[in-house]
């Protein structure tokens, strides 16, 4: 509930920013910068723009896009993700309430399906998309195909560099905190620790006892990181643990099976821990969207 009230608080500060735009929206004139030539900007509005939004911030992520494309006079159709599209909804109904003129803001639902038509669709001058990489290179390149502007952000393997001087309790809590927050369903999850030689036995050795310490619970009665999305997506990061065991990885902390308040039937990941994990192996490359910390030992900072 805590992560869910953050999202929305973060939401809400881009509404406040959208209704404080009208002064960014003016555009500009500018008297004399050649003789006998003046410069004007016109600031006009796109018209249709789609918003295609994922599953881990289902509040969040469109509000990052539609106060600012209403505010500035476009219309908006979201394709919220089919795994928990009933923010989107209810955004719609407090638009409705608000008194929002119909067809301003329109949801639609589906899948592959309605992603392409939006991609195609002649009427429409704009998509926003967050999502994973290759659906990212697959918006754009489509997208743009059909002559529309696409902003397409896709996934990350973010690294946390730990050099030999680095407070280790400090580091550690970051660690807990960046890798496993959300469930580590976040775009910018820690999931890789780069740390010196000199300092990694330590380091792993403070995350690790932290670690139990994390309350796996569906959320109602305060906890520290919830289920997974799906039971195929909870299967799948699953198989990145069982990947990184055949490849030879260290297993410190298995959270496959773990202890959690709530349903046995939820889809549960408890947090994991790898260590000795190198940059050829399946949870180094990918970005497994899930409760999974590798740490990589390096020799310095220059390597």
């Amino acid at each position: 509930l805590s992560d869910a009230l953050g999202e929305v608080t973060r939401g809400l500060e881009v509404v406040e920013f959208a209704c404080g735009i009208p002064q960014l929206l003016k555009g500009g004139y500018s008297e004399g910068v050649s003789q006998g030539v003046d410069v004007y900007s016109i600031r006009q509005p796109l018209g249709v723009c789609a918003i295609i939004s994922p599953f881990n911030f289902p509040a969040m992520v469109p509000m990052w896009f539609f106060p600012i494309a209403i505010a500035a006079g476009n219309t908006v159709v979201i394709k919220p993700s089919e795994k928990d599209p009933s923010a989107s909804n209810f955004i719609a109904k407090l638009w409705k309430e608000a008194g929002l003129p119909d067809g301003v803001f329109n949801v639609i639902h589906g899948d592959k399906v309605a992603v392409d038509r939006l991609l195609e669709h002649p009427d429409i001058s704009s998509i926003s998309f967050v999502g994973s990489t290759a659906i990212a290179k697959y918006v754009y390149e489509n997208g743009t195909k059909h002559g529309k502007r696409v902003q397409a952000l896709g996934g990350a393997k973010n690294h946390m560099l730990v050099l030999p001087d680095a407070d280790l309790d400090l580091t550690a809590d970051s660690a807990i905190n960046a890798g496993f927050g959300s469930a580590g369903e976040r775009c910018m999850a820690i999931s890789v620790v780069l740390a010196t030689d000199s300092i990694a036995d330590a380091l792993v050795a403070k995350i690790a006892e932290r670690m139990p310490q994390l309350r796996t619970g569906d959320g109602r009665r305060g906890c520290d990181m919830g289920p997974l999305v799906t039971g195929a997506h909870r299967d799948k990061v699953a198989s990145y643990v069982d990947a990184g065991v055949a490849a030879g990885a260290t297993l410190v902390v298995d959270g496959r099976n773990p202890d959690v308040d709530g349903e046995s039937g939820g889809f549960w990941l408890g947090p994991t821990l790898f260590d000795n994990v190198t940059t050829d192996m399946s949870i180094y490359t990918d970005e497994i969207f899930g409760p999974v910390l590798s740490v990589v030992r390096i020799k310095s900072y220059d390597e």
